[in-house]
């Protein structure tokens, strides 16, 4: 999760502004371009600025009137959808695969996004044993290495897909 963590995360030590690159007028490209380009052979890498340029395209994109999510926020599915999940593992690699987010079923925001206006952020399904039984492969599940599952929603799939039900919630740990 770190590998994405630091990916989408604002440079803080650099922002765009003062790295001396503005974003070319022409810009159009997202994150997810950036990493087809990669897969192309067109780039080697994908860092700064133009990750940068990729995450302010892409915040340019959202209508202004969007809710943006947060901590704590609760989100309802509006219909069955197939969605990529990612797998956390305690080794330098991170999986992941596709599954069924089943209507009603929720996911929450377990975490402060790293922007004010995040272009997209994790979560984790609310009943996340029943979800994990069903969409990660028994195999990953049983794998001393395995760390577990979540999601990245982009902020307008989270306003088009979901409905927000709950804001503020907190998982009990007992």
């Amino acid at each position: 999760m770190n590998f994405f963590r630091r990916l989408f995360k604002k440079d803080r030590n650099n922002p765009p502004e003062c790295l001396g690159t503005k974003m070319p007028d022409n810009w159009n490209l997202t994150i997810a371009d950036l990493f087809e380009e990669m897969k192309a052979g067109i780039r080697k890498s994908v860092g700064s600025p133009e990750a940068d340029w990729a995450r302010e395209y892409e915040r340019s994109q959202i209508p202004s009137d969007t809710r943006f999510p947060k901590k704590g926020d609760v989100y309802e599915s509006l219909r069955d959808q197939t969605i990529e999940y990612m797998t956390a593992w305690a080794a330098p690699y991170t999986g992941g695969g596709k599954g069924t987010l089943l209507e009603r079923e929720q996911v929450w925001i377990d975490s402060d996004p790293r922007d004010e206006k995040p272009i997209g952020v994790y979560a984790l399904p609310m009943e996340y044993g029943a979800i994990e039984q069903r969409m990660v492969p028994q195999t990953e599940r049983e794998n001393t290495k395995y760390g577990g599952f979540y999601f990245y929603f982009s902020t307008l799939e989270l306003n088009q897909n979901f409905k927000l039900i709950k804001t503020g919630f907190k998982k009990c740990t007992t």
